[in-house]
């Protein structure tokens, strides 16, 4: 079960594909933390080219979009590289996917994230849930009726 609307999101300090440290009290202003499995797999893959060809939407609305996975960080710059990421891809890869659990997006059978979203305002509370089962990417309208709720009740 994902963290409740309402509910405050936990602090968290993870490194970048570049290996820079990101807290997450850095992530003034708003964030939509995207938690993805894997690194160059399919879904992922064209599900992280969706959001880098819809960076305006988040722009738009004033938040920072970071996406995590229990991948390393070496992983996650030659996934940035060959993909034409700009925006941050988190390193949750040792102690493997604490930060994924205490966001309750880590599939403790398979041991890597599912596909939750959150979108936080800029005290870090959880405003809106973006989700999708395993094999199934989340839709662009998902998160652009997220972000248009959240401007609405803000």
């Amino acid at each position: 079960m994902p963290l409740e609307i309402g509910s405050v999101a936990p602090t968290f300090t993870l490194a970048n594909q570049f290996g820079e440290t990101v807290e997450s009290s850095s992530l003034v202003g708003g964030s939509v933390l995207v938690f993805f499995p894997f690194a160059f797999s399919r879904v992922c893959t064209d599900e992280l080219g969706q959001l880098r060809d819809n960076l305006d939407l988040f722009d738009a609305a004033g938040v920072t979009l970071v996406a995590i996975s229990v991948d390393h960080k070496y992983t996650l710059r030659a996934f940035a590289d060959a993909n034409d990421i700009s925006f941050d891809l988190l390193a949750d890869f040792w102690p493997h996917g604490l930060v994924t659990r205490t966001f309750a997006a880590f599939d403790e059978t398979k041991g890597y994230a599912e596909r939750v979203s959150y979108v936080l305002d800029g005290a870090g509370t959880v405003r809106a849930v973006v989700s999708s089962e395993h094999g199934q990417g989340r839709p662009i309208a998902d998160y652009s009726r997220a972000l248009s709720a959240v401007e609405a009740a803000l």
